[in-house]
């Protein structure tokens, strides 16, 4: 009688169960601090948390929230974003980038990205600013650039365009905290910089969560405001429309238990990037780096042929290694918001790296053995 051979274990494609196990006791700790003073909404831990990212980040302000999606409303809102108003952004990325523009009834134009580090094209994005202006329906306000996965944008070049057209910059690193560029990091790169703790980010929760890093008083005064339904000195003194974007306790708890971990990770996920990099180089299209730029490795993404990508996902399936699609279809035909782009065709990169991208394991409990044993998957079914 046969004997089908079975399939390799799979690896896990972020193991937070290999984070947890490795800072229980810490984690535990917190979450029953939280549980015996009962304070689960805006307790103590949220501000030791803005405090302690506010340190690590180097921004004057940190002000935590319920999401990275609200986190992004929050900055928009606080700069009066709305009707009548346009918001550049790059069509590869993930929906919330521009859902909350039409949120607040703003209009995202949709810019091409880089075809090597996937951020946003300072030239298309010229080119839009410039096509904008020209027709007079929208009057163009910030830019709201996405690092993705993981690598800072050039935000001094970026600047240097907003500059010259009175734009203000706004960050969506939900993806990238932990980056930085030169000695200056993420959180502290932009205006206002809005950054994820979704369970799967470089610095994640165990729960929704989110959070805002500026260095303007005025603003964080007026997302604090926000985050709290738009209250003013009382509970029940409403001085602004707001939303319901408090963070948990919990979360802030867990959060600063894997704080003092958090650089060791990023440290870890650069060194794992590396090692990639040396099995896979010449055998597919690995991520490019940027001088002076750190990424925070939440991806590791390569580029494949678009008409292999499936066949590839497949093999790696059955050898145990894991991958994702981030993202399979740019924004700009997506169908809710197919009306404000150009159509097929108009964002070419974007609509060519959809096609091509696919991302590996990446977090910091990779061991040498399972990085060479995704490394040999890869290059097996390439």
């Amino acid at each position: 009688m046969a004997i089908e051979a079975s399939s390799p274990a799979p690896l896990a494609f972020v193991d937070l169960q290999a984070q947890y196990a490795s800072y229980k006791d810490e984690i535990d700790a917190a979450i029953h601090r939280v549980l015996d003073h009962g304070k689960f909404i805006m307790g103590p831990e949220v501000g030791e948390l803005e405090s302690a990212l506010a340190d690590f980040s180097g921004a004057k302000h940190v002000v935590g929230c319920s999401s990275g999606t609200d986190a992004l409303l929050m900055i928009l809102m606080a700069e009066g974003i709305g009707a009548g108003d346009a918001v550049f952004v790059p069509s590869f990325t993930f929906t919330a980038t521009a859902e909350v523009l039409l949120l607040l009834g703003a209009q995202p134009v949709f810019v091409d990205v880089d075809p090597d580090d996937f951020n946003l094209c300072l030239e298309d994005l010229e080119r839009r600013i410039d096509a904008v202006k020209a027709s007079g329906v929208y009057t163009p306000r910030g830019i709201l650039a996405v690092d993705l996965f993981g690598l800072p944008v050039d935000y001094a070049g970026l600047q240097a365009l907003a500059d010259m057209h009175g734009l203000k910059v706004w960050g969506d690193a939900a993806q990238s905290f932990g980056g930085s560029i030169g000695d200056r990091k993420v959180g502290a790169l932009a205006r206002a910089t809005a950054t994820s703790f979704f369970p799967a980010k470089p610095f994640g929760c165990y729960g929704d969560g989110g959070a805002v890093f500026t260095d303007d008083d005025v603003m964080a005064d007026v997302m604090r405001s926000i985050r709290a339904h738009g209250k003013g000195g009382d509970k029940y003194d409403i001085i602004r429309v707001g939303l319901n974007a408090r963070l948990d306790t919990i979360q802030a708890a867990i959060l600063l238990a894997k704080l003092p971990h958090f650089a060791g990770e990023v440290d870890r996920r650069e060194a794992v990037a590396q090692k990639y990099d040396a099995l896979l180089s010449g055998k597919v299209r690995t991520p490019v780096r940027r001088q002076g730029r750190s990424s925070a490795w939440a991806q590791y993404t390569i580029k494949v042929p678009a008409d292999r990508r499936d066949a590839i996902s497949a093999a790696l399936k059955q050898s145990g290694v894991p991958s994702a699609v981030y993202y399979p279809l740019p924004m700009h035909l997506q169908t809710a918001y197919r009306a404000m782009g150009d159509g097929k065709g108009s964002l070419p990169v974007s609509e060519a790296l959809s096609g091509e991208v696919l991302s590996l394991p990446m977090h910091p409990f990779l061991t040498d053995d399972q990085i060479a044993q995704v490394a040999e998957a890869l290059i097996g079914a390439v």
